[in-house]
């Protein structure tokens, strides 16, 4: 079964993805990330201007199959169909991933916003009604986040 983790309270969501997307790559998994068109822009931004030795390679779902084997982290639109071949999710976008319950690891990050916390609880109420366990990363105390 999947397992979905939702991690509360990133006063900086971007900041907080590039880290989590950082530590995920180190260990050698690869991640794919949903989000808006916007967001994603602005995350493929903040990924390039990581340091030298943080770089992460990544590209977007339209690129070619040769990029995308190379590539440890893959941003896909929240319009899009999710890619399997990646097996964890970082989910950014308002909704649930349709097909989420394929990849062996769902990661929901939320901010300190109200309405995005508002549409986080639906999400868990999703997962939940659906069977899944969820673990709870509360950032709002921790100084990394």
């Amino acid at each position: 079964m999947t397992e979905v983790a939702f991690h509360f309270g990133a006063p900086d969501r971007l900041a907080y993805t590039c880290r989590l997307l950082r530590k995920g790559t180190a260990t050698g998994a690869r991640l794919q990330v949903r989000a808006s068109a916007a967001t994603l822009r602005a995350l493929d931004a903040a990924l390039w201007a990581l340091g030298p030795t943080d770089f992460i390679s990544h590209c977007d779902a339209s690129a070619p199959d040769s990029v995308r084997v190379r590539s440890s982290v893959l941003l896909v639109d929240a319009d899009a169909a999710v890619q399997p071949d990646f097996p964890v999710m970082v989910n950014l976008a308002a909704d649930v991933p349709s097909g989420f319950e394929q990849f062996k690891r769902v990661i929901e990050i939320v901010s300190t916003d109200e309405q995005e916390r508002s549409l986080a609880r639906l999400r868990w109420k999703h997962y939940t009604e659906r069977g899944y366990t969820i673990t709870r990363h509360d950032l709002k105390n921790r100084a990394d986040s």
